[in-house]
């Protein structure tokens, strides 16, 4: 079973008609997308975009063959022209199937917005699924477990799809839940479309796709469903550095944002009396998906030691889940994935060393020479141990104070040589490391 994309845009295209902002000025070339719509063997259309025929006939095909013509959502982007000699458009009705002549079954999925999601099998076993712009699947959960009576009836019921076609970009937490539910898998072709100019074309599109696992085609390709495709590799342990409001945080949190089960790790606590700790701390919450997990601890040794090899997924700390949840991170059993393997965002080293310089005494001259410098050194070093050995992936974010103007005590000299260190050391053990700049994302490694 093949795929054309004929377009891979949002409903209005990409370029807006009309509109003045970078992303659209430099949508260009491949980069330059139509309404998203899927052609199937030649025989199936789902949506339509302008000028279909001729965006075929740019893909090297035809609509001759065309037997039935399905939307997914209703439009709202420039008037479509249904050409002559095409069936007109029309919709499933959730749960229905449609069996065409060519062998293809459409089954009709239910979506969380007005519209329909579509399944789609070939004749020879192949499954892809297709979820209209701004859609998540109806009845998966949150992307924190797998949905009650999720089965055969429900979407990805018959194992993981070949390939999902989906709004990655607007809604990761769509893809969160599929993976939860076991309809998407590491196997699994993820193309992202529906593209809109919410994210710059060209690099920085293919740099966020990849790094939940997912991938975007020019307008005009023709997948062939169930055919591999090498999708760089996830790396298991990221660190993302940046200066104050730098986005170090929504980077972190974006990396994470398509995958089910994540734990998020606040160093920071709680500040009594402080307005403004509150509100950022506040507006952190606001921003993370209402399914991830929150454990405020500092210590941060037996999360990342919880996921080994015979090691029990109990954590310390406040797991914002809840009773019932479990103690720690690894309440994974709903997800058929063992214990412990849920994802860690730690947010953020620079206020656990505060934490353990605190406990170590390192703030004072005389208790620093006395001990604390080695008390110190065990805990980092106890810690970089622990991200070296881990089975779990993790998203770490740390501050980068270093560029700055040199602190005028010696304890304010003393915190930044150490997170230095730390962050150093952090980063050795590292597949990817970041720097976020202005909200921009620069990879010093991988």
């Amino acid at each position: 079973m093949d795929v054309t994309l004929l377009g891979t845009g949002a409903p209005q295209g990409l370029p807006r008609p009309g509109c003045p902002c970078a992303a659209c000025a430099t949508a260009v070339g491949d980069e330059a997308r139509a309404a998203t719509a899927l052609l199937v063997d030649g025989a199936l259309m789902i949506d339509l975009t302008p000028g279909p025929a001729f965006a075929a006939a740019r893909a090297g095909r035809s609509l001759a063959g065309v037997r039935q013509v399905l939307l997914s959502h209703p439009h709202d982007g420039p008037a479509m022209e249904v050409p002559a000699g095409l069936p007109q458009p029309g919709r499933v009705a959730d749960g229905r199937e449609l069996a065409l002549l060519d062998g293809h079954r459409v089954r009709a999925t239910a979506v969380d917005i007005p519209g329909t999601g579509y399944e789609i099998s070939g004749a020879d076993g192949e499954r892809l699924l297709y979820l209209p712009p701004g859609a998540a699947p109806a009845g998966l959960g949150n992307g924190n477990s797998r949905a009650a009576g999720g089965g055969a009836e429900g979407v990805g019921g018959a194992g993981p799809y070949d390939l999902v076609l989906l709004d990655v970009l607007a809604r990761p937490d769509a893809l969160a839940r599929l993976r939860a539910s076991g309809a998407v898998d590491a196997a699994t072709d993820v193309v992202a479309v529906h593209l809109d100019h919410g994210v710059p074309p060209g690099p920085e599109l293919h740099r966020r796709l990849a790094a939940v696992g997912a991938r975007a085609v020019a307008d005009g390709s023709t997948l062939l469903v169930g055919e591999f495709h090498a999708v760089p590799d996830l790396p298991r342990r990221t660190l993302v550095l940046g200066g104050a409001r730098s986005g170090k945080s929504v980077e972190a949190e974006r990396r994470l944002a398509a995958f089910p089960d994540v734990v998020y790790v606040a160093t920071g606590g709680t500040r009594e009396g402080d307005q403004d700790w509150a509100q950022r701390v506040s507006l952190h919450r606001e921003r993370r998906p209402s399914s991830w997990r929150t454990v405020e601890t500092c210590d941060l040794v037996p999360l990342l030691e919880a996921a080994g090899p015979g090691r029990a997924a109990a954590g310390p700390g406040t797991d914002a889940a809840g009773p019932g949840e479990g103690g720690g991170p690894g309440a994974g059993s709903r997800t058929g994935r063992p214990a412990g393997v849920s994802p860690l965002l730690i947010d953020c080293l620079a206020l656990w060393l505060t934490h353990v310089m605190d406990e170590v005494g390192a703030w004072d001259d005389a208790t620093w020479e006395a001990g604390g410098r080695q008390a110190l050194r065990e805990r980092t070093d106890a810690l970089v141990a622990a991200v070296r050995e881990t089975h779990r992936p993790v998203v770490a974010v740390s501050n980068e104070v270093g560029s700055g103007v040199v602190p005028a005590t010696s304890a304010g000299r003393r915190f930044r040589d150490e997170l230095g260190r730390l962050n150093a050391a952090f980063a050795a053990e590292c597949e990817q490391v970041l720097l976020v700049v202005a909200g921009q994302a620069l990879a010093l490694r991988g």
